[in-house]
């Protein structure tokens, strides 16, 4: 049965892409599941338009992505925190503080996944922060001060 895959499915293909399964596969489960339609004429005209459409954004997003690595290369990120007297934080900062502060301070907006770092900082210093996003690779400075 020929059907067109409304997600990525793994081992089967991505969005928008027309695929031939076997027939109890697709109407048990991708079908019902909302991961696939019949692939009747009108749809696979609509599945093309889609394509293309997220093709078109997928390039928008990827530039908008390398414009916003530059701006974050310049910038230098500062976090505040309550920390000892050693410069131990009382709590670490992790991706979900960062992506915060970069969309506050440098104006900024990353999705998730596309900050690296090995673990969340406990001290308070300069930290390197890696960003990867599809085929672009930046890093930016934070800098973590203690609350006054």
């Amino acid at each position: 049965m020929k059907i067109i895959l409304t997600k990525d499915v793994r081992s089967m293909g991505r969005a928008h892409e027309t695929v031939e399964v076997a027939d109890g596969h697709a109407l048990n489960f991708l079908i019902p599941q909302q991961l696939a339609v019949l692939a009747t004429p009108a749809a696979m005209r609509a599945a093309e338009t889609r394509k293309t459409k997220a093709a078109t954004d997928r390039q928008v997003q990827e530039q908008l992505i390398a414009q916003n690595l530059e701006t974050l290369a310049e910038k230098r990120i500062v976090i505040t925190k309550k920390a000892n007297d050693k410069g131990h934080l009382y709590d670490a900062v992790g991706v979900p503080e960062i992506l915060a502060a970069v969309q506050e301070q440098a104006h900024v907006v990353l999705p998730e996944d596309t900050i690296r770092i090995e673990h969340p900082f406990k001290e308070v210093g300069t930290h390197d922060v890696s960003v990867a996003h599809g085929e672009h690779f930046g890093k930016f400075t934070i800098s973590i001060e203690t609350e006054a």
